[in-house]
């Protein structure tokens, strides 16, 4: 089986994510991208398609990556190619000859494909802790990565797919150790919810027209655009009925009323909290915080060492947008860590400013039609 093959692969790399595996690449395939999957052994390297994969050499393999391709059209004249890479590629980016030779093969890679460019935002450490905070350390490592991507033409990207900083949970502590990581004020939250009455449960396929009707509420509350119902019910179900990668949903309820849920995704030891949603009843009795806690048993007792809390500022100021949702996750005791962001390698300088002036301007309309129909979606104004 394609998916067996391909995620056992990946499983035993470096920094494993849940982006590479073969069940996002196929929900992708659905939204207009083809994937490619890539491998590098000892001695070769190899890509095939979907179709092709089970013909993958799995012997002495060194590194992967999952690449999405899309063809875009500029100016209605022109077509081209779009590569990404999300969260990839695979590797230890410490070892400078196998970095070398990925990055290599990937330039060249992109060149032959005629691509406009090929991003890729691989999980490489740039340093732990706040910037200029007392726990704050460098990662030599990952400041050779990044030298190096700029010494061969690479441009950090203007346009950040997924988040570039994180905020991990060492869930092989126990229980109380857990606990008294925690702030005081979010183990304060996390036992009063318990007291008022929140329990949590484990969601259900049929429980999704209610989650995505709460999450599209949310978004228009907070101010941030999602996709259709279509989509996330895509991801949802694919990876809820697969057995690893996969996903569930915990739902927070007060009297058997449902106030908010989260996502959490499980892959290869770790896990990824990827979607929240509440409603404005019952906010008072701190369901978000009980949610965190209970996320964070269920991925220690499936056997999960990191709960990875999903994207924190940019930059660590109170002007940013993510600041509250910051100050909650911190209050849960983990480790900010601050990481590469994505990359691109422009084989046509030319067709990628142009694709830099265009794409930005139709993503503005775009989020703003799609405000506007999540809006009509929960039948708001």
């Amino acid at each position: 089986m394609p998916t067996t093959i391909w995620d056992q692969l990946i499983s035993s790399l470096p920094n494993p994510h849940f982006l590479q595996t073969y069940e996002w690449a196929q929900v992708k395939s659905k939204y207009g991208w083809k994937p490619i999957y890539l491998a590098w052994s000892d001695k070769s390297f190899q890509f095939y398609t979907s179709e092709q994969l089970d013909l993958l050499d799995q012997s002495n393999i060194q590194a992967a990556c999952l690449v999405l391709k899309r063809t875009v059209s500029l100016f209605g004249l022109f077509q081209a190619n779009v590569l990404y890479a999300p969260k990839g590629p695979l590797l230890n980016w410490n070892d400078g000859s196998l970095r070398n030779r990925v990055l290599d093969d990937l330039q060249s890679f992109a060149r032959k494909q005629g691509d406009i460019f090929l991003k890729i935002d691989p999980d490489v450490w740039l340093g732990t802790g706040i910037p200029e905070s007392e726990d704050s350390r460098e990662d030599n490592g990952g400041q050779t990565a990044m030298s190096e991507l700029k010494r061969r033409g690479w441009r950090y990207s203007s346009d950040q797919i997924q988040f570039k900083n994180t905020l991990l949970i060492d869930l092989s502590a126990s229980e109380d150790e857990m606990l008294a990581r925690m702030k005081q004020k979010t183990r304060y939250n996390v036992r009063l919810a318990e007291k008022k009455g929140v329990t949590v449960r484990i969601g259900a396929q049929a429980d999704l027209p209610m989650l995505y009707k709460m999450y599209a509420e949310t978004s228009v509350r907070d101010g941030f655009v999602i996709r259709d119902e279509g989509y996330y019910r895509m991801v949802w179900e694919s990876f809820m009925q697969s057995a690893e990668p996969t996903a569930e949903p915990l739902i927070a309820e007060v009297n058997g009323e449902a106030v908010a849920a989260i996502f959490v995704f499980y892959f290869a030891a770790r896990a990824y909290y990827v979607y929240g949603m509440s409603r404005e009843i019952q906010r008072e009795k701190m369901p978000n915080y009980l949610l965190q806690w209970e996320a964070m048993k269920r991925a220690k007792s499936r056997g999960c060492l990191i709960y990875d809390l999903w994207g924190v500022p940019d930059e660590f100021k109170e002007s940013d947008a993510m600041w509250g949702v910051f100050r909650f996750k911190e209050g849960l005791g983990g480790e900010v860590i601050r990481t590469l962001g994505a990359w691109d390698y422009a084989p046509n300088p030319f067709w990628y400013k142009m694709y830099l002036e265009i794409i930005p301007r139709a993503l503005d309309v775009m989020r703003s039609l799609g405000k506007q129909k999540t809006k009509q979606a929960i039948g708001g104004a």
